[in-house]
């Protein structure tokens, strides 16, 4: 059973339904507030309440986002009160691989260099 399958709820007052954007999966480290989103990629959804969208946060590491504990399933507006940027780049398509530069507010395609705000 996929991580869709241990869907993890957020206490309803952390949690601002305004988008109903369907479910992504983040590091725990990112929904625990230990890291900053770094990195947002959109994979082909696995199924009807997930987007796509993965995020990983500065301070993971290769080993550490390879266990699945710290990988948690949120609904995308979790992922919006976390970083409000994302909102900006909901839409792109399956394929999309970003890096978010904090400083600017603006992400950066890893393939092509263009950049969304």
């Amino acid at each position: 059973m996929g991580l869709f399958g241990r869907l993890k709820k957020t206490n309803s007052a952390e949690k601002l339904q305004t988008h109903n954007l369907g479910g992504c999966i983040i590091t725990r480290s990112l929904l625990e507030k230990r890291s900053q989103l770094k990195w947002i990629f959109r994979e082909q959804s696995c199924n009807e309440i997930d987007n796509g969208w993965r995020a990983i946060g500065d301070s993971d590491t290769e080993e550490y986002i390879n266990i699945a504990e710290n990988n948690v399933v949120v609904d995308f507006d979790r992922l919006v009160e976390i970083e409000p940027a994302v909102l900006s780049i909901y839409s792109l398509p399956v394929g999309t691989d970003l890096e978010f530069d904090r400083d600017r507010k603006v992400f950066i395609d890893t393939n092509t260099g263009k950049e969304y705000r």
